[in-house]
């Protein structure tokens, strides 16, 4: 039975997670990750957004321009303004990456139970991965705190690699949360209970 009333969630986050608990598992910790603190993290993306926008279509509308005044001319040459399409489209979902992270805040729950940490992550069309921390797995944290007393609180990092060869990494834990110095007591406390 929780404590803690996930009443306050979106109703699919909320079933999720009602579903997700084991019998006679109880939620001692809930939140959800502040949407506008995650949004500044796509603040670099926005900001080179910009001018990449801005240049694709003034490319665009040049090559579209000098091409209208091409009398007649291979049928190649009328389509080619097309070709900075891709670039418009790349740049517009630069430019609105802070509110796909604002929307993919609101359908992420972190929880923390009487045994393990869980991290439901929203994902693209609709769907969410849910990874589960056993307290075994809680004993290297790392707080990083704001001035106000929200942060993350981070419990791993996620490696790739990209199409270059260039490795990426990605912090997975309860990140941008209102009191981060409370969750990691609450984190920590949990993980001293499982090494006993």
């Amino acid at each position: 039975m929780s404590f803690i009333d996930t009443a306050k969630l979106p109703h699919e986050l909320r079933t999720l997670v009602e579903s997700e608990m084991q019998p006679g598992e109880r939620i001692d910790w809930l939140d959800q990750p502040i949407p506008g603190r995650l949004a500044r993290s796509t603040w670099p993306i926005l900001l080179f957004g910009i001018p990449w926008t801005a240049f694709a279509l003034f490319w665009t509308a040049g090559a579209a321009w000098g091409t209208s005044k091409a009398d007649g001319g291979p049928w190649m040459l009328h389509v080619f303004p097309l070709f900075g399409l891709p670039f418009i489209l790349i740049g517009l979902g630069m430019l609105s990456s802070p509110y796909w992270v604002h929307r993919q805040a609101r359908r992420t729950a972190y929880v923390l139970t009487d045994r393990r940490a869980v991290v439901f992550s929203a994902g693209w069309r609709g769907s969410t991965t849910v990874r589960s921390f056993d307290p075994t797995r809680l004993g290297d944290l790392q707080r990083k705190q704001n001035a106000d007393g929200s942060g993350d609180l981070i419990f791993t990092q996620d490696l790739r690699r990209d199409s270059d060869g260039d490795r990426h990494t990605t912090n997975v834990g309860f990140l941008a949360v209102r009191n981060v110095k409370q969750a990691e007591e609450m984190v920590r406390a949990l993980a001293q209970r499982g090494a006993r």
